[in-house]
């Protein structure tokens, strides 16, 4: 690997630290969603989500955003397909809120920076989902009996914005160690 030059060797690591947080977070999913506690599966999803887009970038993270629902979806433990999009764009917006925020794991300083994203991260999210899914999916596309509305309105409101708080909380406990663990290796 000595002969690859640097941004290409970064780039490879970045990409094998994003699959490898990838398939830590279907994992997640698949072993959490038979216990039917969104608050636990969503934090981790949210937790892995940050670290992705704090440690290898903003397109690999947003990837990782975008492709997290369908996986669920397509490991039988996600939604209906009519709210994946609003799924992924919350997800976006998290991602997009850490990276814009508190930059790259190696390179955060402002100790602010990253409590300040999790806060906007999470209320950003939680009125992506709110909005998307309570306000539109709900009642205009899925157009489901009321107990079933009521039940998907309920999942995808304030447990959303406790589960990216709770993500985001336990990113930034992570911080410190990422920091460690990436430490020399800007190349």
């Amino acid at each position: 690997m000595e002969n690859v030059r640097p941004r290409y060797r970064r780039a490879t690591v970045d990409i094998t630290r994003a699959a490898v947080l990838l398939a830590l977070l279907i994992v997640w999913q698949y072993v959490t969603a038979p216990l039917k506690l969104t608050l636990l599966t969503g934090s981790g999803v949210n937790f892995l989500l940050i670290i992705c887009v704090l440690t290898s970038g903003t397109a690999p993270g947003l990837c990782m955003a975008l492709i997290s629902p369908v996986l669920a979806k397509l490991l039988n433990i996600g939604p209906m397909w009519e709210l994946i999009p609003f799924i992924a764009l919350g997800n976006v917006t998290l991602a997009l809120v850490w990276r814009l925020i508190a930059g790259e794991a190696r390179a955060v300083r402002a100790v602010w920076k990253p409590f300040v994203a999790a806060i906007l991260g999470a209320l950003v999210k939680f009125a992506v989902l709110f909005f998307g899914i309570v306000k539109i999916a709900v009642p205009l596309v899925l157009k489901l009996p009321e107990p079933q509305a009521g039940a998907i309105s309920g999942t995808f409101s304030v447990p959303q914005l406790f589960s990216a708080l709770i993500g985001g909380a336990l990113a930034i406990a992570a911080l410190p160690l990422l920091k460690i663990l990436l430490k020399g290796r800007s190349t």
